[in-house]
Formats: C-alpha cells, structure tokens, sequence
C-alpha cells in the first residue's frame, strides 16, 4: 500500500474509531439549540473539544464572541473547512416522531433545521481524521478550522474574510447537509445581504408649536407619529415598490422581520426607537445593489413623514459563488469511494411514526430514493439549471461563497433524511424535519459519509500536490490572476467592520423567572391570547 493509501485508510479509521463520541458530540450540539449570533455554548464546546485534541486555537476571532478559528499543524498546504451551529427561531422540537417544542421554554424558541448540528459536526470529524492522518504518516501541511457562527443571517464568514483570515488558505473543503448526495458543479449559490434599519424620534416635542394648545403640556396635543409609525409607513412603501425593484426573474427574494424595541409599557408617549431587518438574496451584485437603492429611500421618506432620523446598521453582505471543477472531481471521486449513506431500521420505523402521527399510512421507506443513492454532479447541475433562465449562474443564498474568492473551495453535499410525499405537492411540517435531525439513527449515517469525503478530499489535497496546483491554476483562470486579479471580488465589508453581535438578535435569557426564551415563556399556548 502506498503512503498516500495509507494516509487516507488513516483517515478512515480514525473517524471509524471515534464516531460515537462525535455522535455525541453532535447531540450536544443539537439540544443547545441556540440561534445566530448567541451560540456561547455551542462554541465553548467546539473550542474545548479540539483543544483537548491539540489544535491551538484562537476563540472569539473578528470580533465575534461565539466564532474560532483552530489551526493544527505546519507550512504548506493551508487546508481549510468549516463548522456552523447556529440554530432557527420558530422551530423548537424534540426529537419525538408528534409535534411537541421543547418543555419550559416558548414554543417558537429556536431548532436546528438543516441541521447545522450535523453540517458543524462533520466538518470537525473531516478536520480530526485528516490531522490524524497528517500526524500518523509526517505529511506536511496547516489545517484550519472556522468556527462560523450566524450563517442564517451569512454573518461570520464575510467578517472573516473582510478582516484577512482566509488569506492564506490554499484550499477550502465544505458541505451542506441536502436531500442528495452530490458535489456542487457550475451552478454555485448566490448573494445575500442584510441591513436593520433604525427610526429614531429625537425630538418629539418639535413636532407642534406647543403654544397653540390653551393648556401647556396637554396629553391632547397632536403626538409626533414617531419611529413605530415610521417603521409601519417602511414596511408598507416597501411592500409597495417590490415590484419595481427588479423585474420577476431570476430568483430573487426579500423577507423582512421586527426587532422589538422594549417600550410596550410608555403609555401615550411617542415611540422614540424602532428596528426592522431586511434580508435580501439574487443571483448578482448588481440585483443586489438595485434592491438596496429602493430600500433606503423608503427608509428616508418613512423618516421625513414621521419626525424620525433613519440610520442603516449593515449585518452582512455576501459574494456569490466560484466553482472549481477540479475540486469537484477530486471530492466526487471520494464520495464515491465512500458510498451513500444506509438508515436501519430504528431510522425508518421513526420515519414511519411521524407518518402515523400526521394521519399517513405508513409506507415501507418513509425517506426519498436520493438520500440512499449517488447523484452525479451533471445530474445534479442539470436538475438545477432545467429551472433556471440561461443568464442565470448563481441561486439561493449561503454565506460559504466568501470561501470560494481566496481559495479553491468545493462545496459536497450529503443526505440528511427527508420524508417520501404520500402524494406530489404534500408538504410536511417544519417539526418533522426538526425532529428527524436530533435523531442520531437518521442524521449519523449522512454525516459519517461527508466527514470521509470531506477527510480524504483533505488528505489528497495534503499528499498530491499536482491536484493542487490543477485546483490553483484554475482559480486563477476564473479569477483572471488570483486573488487581486481582473475577475476577482474582494470582500465586500470595510475591514474595520463591527460584527453585529450588540444588535437585539434572539437568545435564550436568564432572569428572576429562569432561564426562557427572549419571548417570555406564556403560562399557555403561544401567549398569543383569544383568536379575533
């Protein structure tokens, strides 16, 4: 057997001999359940974990209290990965086959949907088994691995790219949990970018001339509308003009939420502060840059109608993806080599529970065919372009693309259970994804298969420098030089960026009633009161 043989069956068995402990791991992961910008567990957990395994690490890197950056090893290659392991408000559940959110907390307190759980578990599990593997047989070579919190929102990784720390990578090895078992081929996902706009009152009580009301200081006077208003006249004139924006293609979306802003108990007075978050993702720069244009006059105006200021608080903004086919090849060769993932029958019979439980006959696999099965990367670029117009080369959204501008990176995708449709069209709830993802029986088999890949992807990267330098030289075909060539985009946040971690984002809090969601635990249902 060959050294690099030997490297990679290295890999392979220390991931062998360590899965239950990672699946533990994960677990763990999984019931903390905290979401973007507040995974303080979370984090703690990885950074103690790979310290215990040697690796140095730097925690709370850019500026960003729940990221990392661990880094094991020496010299060249400089071999990248990453976890996430933020999780999504709304979606509270406990790994049981009914609908049931976690006990003591809001029912719309926050679950891992995809889950990232499991995306940051086998990206830590690649990372080990290809140390161990470096490590065992005196191969040369830096691993790094992130730790990338808030990519719900895309936050940590164009902060970290913006303040230098994929400059030096050679490469970047990535996955996403999926319903196929695949590796990304042209099509590559698009830009994401988010702003909070703030309405602030500063002086209500220029609003009137005070003078023209008999009484001086008269609760009748005319109140100054103030930042509720103007946060209700933004949310309006922007579902106003969202058809002017940009016209019905390409696959573009935008989605906005309320921050609350703590002055329920003011009585008459006028609302001084308010706060809503805007989320929007296209396939270009350019739609990007279009959408926001409108969004921030709306913000103005909203402003000028309601004796407001309007101010603008960047949360992030995102490139759009690169591939590498190099990379696609070198990782789907892997994958193959790996095999798709295989669910027992506790999987199954779980599977077949959430079917009772929501009036379904049971059927004998309750999961869809292409999670147990190989999914070329043609087939898979096919599938995705047969819906899109031509121009089009980027859709959706995910922040791993900031990776894709200072190195090689491929991006694999393996299963995760998803439930067979009794009919085309039939749509399964939220919940019973949530729970098959805290099910160690129906996620580890994914998982284990993207760890390997992604380990002997690391290894081949680490022992054969020929597919190296191919994966390079084609970076720099697409980059027109490399990074600061002809065709290349530098990060869109200012280096000096601050992460938006001081923002009002949702937590899990303690108080003198205990530990609840930010949304006070109601004493029944949802708190939400009598249906009008």
């Amino acid at each position: 057997m060959s050294e690099h043989s030997d490297a990679r069956a290295t890999a392979l068995d220390w991931i062998a001999a360590n899965e239950a402990r990672l699946s533990r791991f994960n677990a763990r992961i999984w019931s903390h359940a905290e979401p973007a910008w507040r995974e303080y567990r979370s984090a703690r957990d990885y950074v103690e974990l790979l310290r215990a395994e040697g690796f140095e690490v730097e925690a709370g890197s850019g500026g960003m209290p729940t990221a990392f950056v661990a880094r094991w090893g020496s010299g060249r290659p400089v071999l990248a990965g990453f976890s996430e392991y933020d999780a999504v408000p709304g979606n509270s559940q406990q790994v049981v086959p009914h609908h049931a959110p976690r006990e003591g907390l809001h029912p719309y307190a926050a679950g891992h949907t995809d889950p990232h759980s499991v995306l940051g578990t086998a990206s830590l599990a690649a990372m080990l088994g290809a140390r161990a593997a470096m490590q065992t047989h005196g191969i040369a070579g830096t691993l790094k691995l992130f730790g990338e919190p808030a990519e719900k929102v895309c936050g940590s990784k164009p902060i970290h790219a913006a303040k230098g720390y994929y400059d030096d990578l050679d490469a970047a090895v990535v996955w996403h949990p999926w319903g196929s078992n695949t590796v990304t081929g042209e099509t590559h996902f698009g830009a994401y970018w988010s702003a909070v706009i703030t309405f602030e009152a500063p002086a209500p009580e220029t609003w009137i001339d005070p003078s023209l009301m008999p009484i001086e200081g008269a609760h009748a006077a005319a109140r100054c509308p103030g930042a509720l208003d103007a946060l209700c006249l933004m949310y309006t004139t922007t579902k106003y003009t969202k058809e002017a924006m940009f016209p019905h293609a390409g696959s573009w979306t935008l989605n906005e939420f309320v921050l609350g802003d703590g002055g329920a108990t003011s009585d008459n007075l006028t609302p001084r502060f308010s706060q809503i978050q805007y989320a929007w993702r296209s396939s270009s720069l350019g739609i990007q840059e279009q959408i926001w244009r409108v969004l921030a006059n709306n913000a103005r105006a909203a402003a000028t109608s309601t004796g407001c200021r309007a101010f603008v608080r960047w949360v992030t903004k995102t490139r759009v993806g690169l591939p590498n086919t190099v990379l696609t090849e070198l990782a789907w060769k892997n994958l193959q080599a790996v095999g798709a993932p295989r669910y027992d029958e506790e999987a199954l019979d779980f599977g077949r529970a959430i079917q009772r439980s929501l009036g379904l006959e049971p059927m004998a696999d309750p999961f869809i065919a292409d999670i147990t099965r190989l999914t070329p990367p043609a087939e898979n670029e096919a599938r995705l372009r047969a819906a899109l117009p031509s121009w089009q080369k980027h859709l959706s959204a995910d922040d791993y693309v900031e990776f894709c501008w200072h190195a090689p990176t491929v991006r694999l995708l393996a299963a995760r259970p998803r439930l067979r449709p009794p009919s085309p069209g039939y749509a399964y709830p939220n919940w019973a994804y949530t729970a098959l993802g805290g099910l160690p029986v129906a996620v580890d088999p994914g998982m284990f298969v993207a760890a390997r890949t992604m380990a002997l992807t690391l290894v081949d990267l680490a022992t054969q420098p020929d597919a190296l330098a191919a994966a390079q030289a084609e970076f720099r075909e697409r980059t027109g030089g490399g990074v600061g060539g002809s065709h290349w985009v530098g990060p869109l946040l200012p280096a000096e960026f601050v992460p938006p971690v001081d923002l009002r984002w949702p937590e899990y809090v303690r108080t003198e009633r205990g530990e609840e969601w930010c949304i006070p635990t109601p004493f029944e249902g949802t708190g939400a009161g009598a249906p009008l």
